[in-house]
């Protein structure tokens, strides 16, 4: 007798969702359900509207009507500030809003969701930080430089490789093209895309990026007015 298919877990569940932020109208997100190991892109949502749905994701804001739920956890549920900080752990966030310690170099910046200590970097970090390194497409030449002198290709992968250092059970991408020219945005969306395959990583991004959003996944575009998300077209038959 054959044994039963494991039935795939929602990791992240939004129904109803609606959340007031500095615009005409609020957030709105009628519903969004993302299994163990799905990838979703959801295209439609401005800056401002990217940070207000990653903060409902994490907790960090509360939807003024409907549910956000985490792993079968409701994040209302989540009532003190120790909760929450642990909550946290469960996420990889990309975001144009993380700080880079610009004097550092690339290597310490990546070394620092392992350890405090990176004047010198224990030795056991440092392979962690290798293999990181050329996981997420750092050359072993770019880790030396500082950061501030790297170029926009190398930073969005630092950003990207901090998010995943951790083995997050979801990894969140706010808009993560955003600060690079076209002339990078395909080579990082390939090795976004190979990472995420490798680790069957449970993923939502946000992004205007529509060939990103369109490797990555099931990519969906919001109507702002209803919250309605629509299946996104990849070409001329669909």
């Amino acid at each position: 007798m054959s044994s039963a298919h494991a039935v795939p877990q929602p990791v992240l569940e939004l129904r109803g969702v609606v959340r007031a932020y500095q615009s005409l109208r609020p957030l709105r997100l009628q519903s969004l359900i993302i299994n163990e190991g799905e990838r979703v892109a959801v295209l439609g949502v401005d800056a401002p509207a990217a940070e207000v749905l990653v903060n409902l994701v994490t907790g960090a804001a509360l939807p003024e009507s409907g549910t956000v739920r985490v792993l079968g956890r409701d994040t209302a549920d989540i009532t003190t500030g120790d909760d929450w900080l642990a909550s946290l752990d469960r996420f990889g966030i990309v975001s144009p809003r993380a700080v880079l310690i610009e004097a550092a170099t690339v290597e310490e910046n990546l070394a620092m969701p392992f350890t405090l200590q990176i004047d010198p970097i224990p030795p056991e970090v440092v392979s962690q930080v290798s293999a990181l390194a050329t996981e997420c497409g750092i050359g072993a030449d770019a880790l030396k430089q500082t950061t501030s002198d790297s170029p926009a290709a190398v930073r969005a992968r630092i950003h990207f490789a901090r998010a995943l250092a951790l083995k997050p059970a979801l990894l969140l991408l706010e808009h993560p093209t955003a600060g690079l020219g076209d002339a990078d945005r395909s080579g990082f969306a390939k090795d976004v895309v190979r990472v995420l395959e490798g680790r069957r990583l449970t993923t939502l991004a946000v992004t205007q990026d529509k060939p990103l959003a369109t490797r990555i996944g099931r990519a969906l575009e919001l109507v702002p007015a209803t919250g309605e998300l629509k299946p996104v077209r990849r070409g001329w038959f669909g």
